[in-house]
């Protein structure tokens, strides 16, 4: 083979590489554009009128990610299932969002936190790598710290809307799933500046809750929730 013919066929495998990113970042930016209108629904819950409106944003947000489900069936097709990790950087970002999305639903739903598992049902893909297009485990974890930080958000403005037991209990929620993010050892960077983003979101719910407690309003929210 001549240089040129080396050169030639190098630069077939080039072009073809090229045709599969594109058609990647086609379905991809569909994804992107399907987690904004998710994100829309879910963020009205920070306004007081949507504390009583949560179970019908929850339900419509369901039906966006039939709308995911059908997209990442698309994504799929569009490269060999053994090169996941070849292509994982033009869709790690908004498998993160959607990651966190669904948990964030979950949460609002049932205030538990979201397994990994339920969200690759949600989202329409596996968890077990062999079996394909998978959630990640660090994309998932990602997720959730993205979720963590919007309940910070929620427990101020839960306050403003004069819902004074739900900062409560979302700082006992927050405190264990810091817990649980302490027995891991990080060595993702991303990761663990994420992380380190955690431990903001827990002294800002704990300034949310001690302002109740000075102002008696802690109290009145357990004795309420107790009757």
């Amino acid at each position: 083979m001549s240089v040129t013919e080396m050169f030639s066929c190098i630069q077939g495998f080039l072009s073809a590489d090229q045709d599969v990113r594109e058609d990647i970042r086609k379905v991809v930016q569909n994804l992107e554009q399907t987690a904004r209108e998710i994100l829309t629904v879910l963020q009205s819950v920070h306004q007081p009128a949507g504390f009583k409106d949560i179970p019908s944003k929850c339900a419509r947000a369901r039906e966006l990610f039939c709308s995911v489900r059908t997209q990442m069936g698309e994504l799929k097709t569009k490269f060999p299932a053994e090169q996941y990790y070849r292509f994982h950087e033009h869709w790690r970002f908004v498998l993160q969002r959607l990651a966190f999305l669904a948990a964030f639903v979950v949460y609002l739903e049932s205030e538990t936190l979201v397994t990994r598992e339920e969200v690759a049902q949600i989202l329409g893909i596996e968890v077990v790598r062999e079996k394909g297009f998978h959630l990640d485990i660090e994309d998932f974890l990602a997720g959730v710290l993205i979720m963590a930080s919007e309940l910070s958000r929620l427990a101020v403005n839960s306050v403003t809307a004069g819902d004074y037991s739900r900062p409560l209990r979302i700082s006992n929620f927050i405190n264990e799933l810091d817990s649980g993010f302490r027995l891991l050892n990080l060595k993702n960077d991303p990761l663990r500046k994420r992380y380190d983003g955690l431990k903001y979101d827990v002294k800002k719910i704990e300034e949310v809750v001690y302002d109740l407690s000075i102002r008696g309003l802690a109290k009145e929210a357990e004795s309420g929730g107790d009757k």
